[in-house]
């Protein structure tokens, strides 16, 4: 075997003894090899087994080619490149075990072959989807901060390039520093601008659009688009997104599927009469909704019969603004519940799983502040019900990829479908943290076409896991936004603990955009332990320059009902928490020496740094370095 200008391998007596085995079995493949090397375009349809049998290897993560593979010519490379693959991963081969495989005459693949002698065991090896015909090689990212830094790292972990774009503030984060490519896009408000998004897909060759969160990712326009221009939408079918998009209509196919929902109207409001009609009829208090959207947005209680026409005309005018689509809906308000949500996966071929809830009851004006996994309200005969009434409904519908389900959970343990989201959610990572799930890699395997290798059984949550939003916001304040730069920025660790960020010293939050700075997201065996982990990190967690909610977290993890879990989404009006919170009285920093040089020599190393780059971007003039070297060297410049 070549020892340099080919393949680099060195393989110890061990390793040539498992080699040697497999080249036996590979001779008969040594032309269609030398095929396969010069004409790899053609190879598939020439050679399809042997074709299919190295492609499978490679997508299973069994053996990762590089570059020096296809420099070799000798079939004996590529089984000593595949020995050493194999056994970096699995250093428990029996060689006796591989010759008796090889031996025996059968019709299973070869992949099916090394994977039996290799004592690959699928109970301990969690593969959680088989991927499909074609894999993505490259990802356009349509979002930002947090949530791209997070797809970024899904591709990278799967072999995809990953392109971003940016505005023109944001040149310097942490999407652009990683992804392979990045393009700007002008004015922040570019974010919703389909046409370009799209352009700049087809123009960086990119296979698929991930859009993340928020923006365009429950857009219908936007996936029809990428459905005409044929790059792949990471998510449904425009057509899913659009009939779960409209909340009415929603709720008739959730019927269909005999989920149960809240009472109401089964159409959107003609007037605002038409509510008080209504309103009449179902009993107060009641609760108008966006049609078109959710996230708070939109949303108005109306608790007695004169308030209803200004709540009507507040949140028609709200939702225009938010979704571009006044529609309002209108429903019984339960009074006290949980909020309660599903994680979905589903692929083409009619497979769905849910992998446990989320509890998301803290909350104020209708956003999630603080969820956990799994709820403390579910008994498990009722995880069962809740879960399967989500399965089915997701089977009914067609759904495919991952979603979520929300419900609303009453003080009598009845559960009410409210809305489904047809995207990946920001608090995904506390349902990772108990199932071991990689949630983003396995939707954008399922949109590749992959199918799901596994059943509901084998889903297990394991321990608890609690997540914190950092907003930077001031949360004594009436959560007063606080854009600026953060000048120190150090996350917490240690066992158990997990920051989704996109933050650093000298980030900027800017006011165009979500506030949000960091998901701290904490595990421990019990939810004592979760919650004991997560004051900890809170307590860590050093963040200046801007005011952040984390103050408002810490009073919460301290309030008795949250240690008891006597939650709802009222917990924080009930217990008073703003109000105490504004008795507080914020004590009056008084910076010590080494906060000080730290903000000192930060903001002076900024400053070096971006004279450095202006010096570096301006253009010099030959002709003065060439005169100012002659003096130099004439010794008429004075030291």
């Amino acid at each position: 075997m070549p020892r340099n200008k080919r393949i680099k391998l060195r393989l110890n007596q061990r390793q040539k003894i498992i080699a040697d085995s497999i080249n036996k079995f590979l001779s008969p493949f040594e032309k269609a090899y030398f095929v396969l090397k010069n004409s790899i375009s053609k190879s598939k349809e020439n050679f399809p087994a042997i074709y299919t049998y190295f492609e499978g290897l490679v997508k299973h993560h069994i053996i990762t080619p590089g570059k020096d593979l296809f420099k070799s010519s000798k079939i004996e490379d590529m089984s000593n490149f595949i020995t050493a693959n194999v056994m970096k991963r699995l250093p428990h081969i029996d060689e006796s075990q591989v010759e008796e495989i090889l031996s025996k005459p059968s019709n299973k693949s070869f992949l099916e072959i090394l994977t039996e002698g290799f004592g690959i065991n699928k109970e301990k090896e969690k593969t959680y989807t088989v991927l499909g015909n074609g894999g993505f090689k490259r990802i356009l990212i349509a979002n930002r901060g947090e949530i791209a830094l997070r797809i970024i790292r899904a591709c990278r972990e799967l072999g995809i390039e990953s392109v971003v774009i940016y505005s023109e503030d944001e040149k310097d984060s942490l999407a652009v520093k990683f992804a392979d490519k990045s393009y700007n896009i002008g004015k922040p408000k570019n974010y919703l601008d389909i046409k370009k998004t799209v352009k700049i897909a087809n123009q960086s060759n990119c296979d698929a659009i991930h859009p993340g969160y928020g923006f365009l990712a429950e857009n219908p326009k936007f996936a029809k688009l990428c459905q005409k221009k044929g790059i792949k939408f990471i998510g449904p079918s425009y057509k899913m997104i659009k009939k779960l998009g409209d909340k009415v209509e929603a709720k008739k196919v959730m019927l269909k599927s005999n989920i149960p929902v809240i009472e109401g109207v089964k159409e959107d409001l003609r007037s605002k009469r038409h509510a008080l009609r209504v309103a009449r009829i179902i009993g107060y208090p009641v609760i108008l909704k966006a049609s078109a959207g959710g996230g708070g947005k939109g949303m108005r209680i109306v608790a007695k019969e004169e308030d209803m026409f200004e709540a009507y005309e507040s949140a028609k005018k709200e939702a225009l603004n938010a979704f571009g689509d006044d529609s309002l809906y209108i429903e019984k308000y339960l009074e006290e519940p949980r909020h309660i949500e599903f994680q979905i996966l589903a692929d083409k071929y009619g497979n769905v799983i849910h992998l446990g809830e989320r509890d998301c009851s803290i909350q104020r004006r209708h956003q999630k502040l603080i969820e956990e996994v799994p709820s403390p309200a579910l008994t498990p005969e009722l995880r069962e019900i809740m879960g399967n009434a989500a399965v089915n409904a997701i089977k009914a519908i067609g759904y495919e990829g991952a979603g979520t389900i929300e419900f609303l959970l009453d003080k009598n343990k009845n559960f009410y479908f409210i809305e489904m989201n047809a995207r990946i959610q920001v608090e995904h990572g506390v349902t990772e943290m108990v199932t071991n799930v990689d949630l983003v890699k396995e939707q954008i395997k399922l949109a590749e076409g992959a199918k799901l290798d596994y059943k509901q059984e084998d889903i297990k949550i394991e321990g608890h896991a609690i997540e914190c939003r950092i907003n930077a916001e001031d949360s004594i304040n009436d959560f007063l936004p606080s854009p600026g730069t953060i000048v120190n920025y150090l996350p917490p660790g240690g066992p158990g603990i997990r920051i989704s960020s996109s933050c650093h010293s000298g980030c900027k939050i800017l006011p165009h955009f979500d506030s949000l700075i960091a998901l701290v997201i904490c595990y421990g065996k019990t939810r004592q332990e979760a919650i004991t982990r997560m004051k900890r990190a809170l307590d860590e967690f050093i963040i200046e320059g801007v005011k952040t909610t984390i103050p408002f977290h810490k009073f919460i993890l301290s309030k008795r009902q949250f240690l008891r879990s006597n939650v709802t989404t009222s917990f924080i009006e009930n217990n008073k928490i703003m109000e105490e919170l504004k008795g507080i009285k914020p004590k009056k920093e008084v910076l010590p020496k080494e906060k000080k040089i730290l903000i000192v020599t930060t903001a002076v190393a900024q400053y070096l740094a971006k004279r450095q780059n202006s010096m570096n971007n301006k253009k010099v003039n030959p002709w003065i370095m060439a005169a100012r070297q002659e003096a130099m060297n004439e010794g008429s410049l004075e030291e």
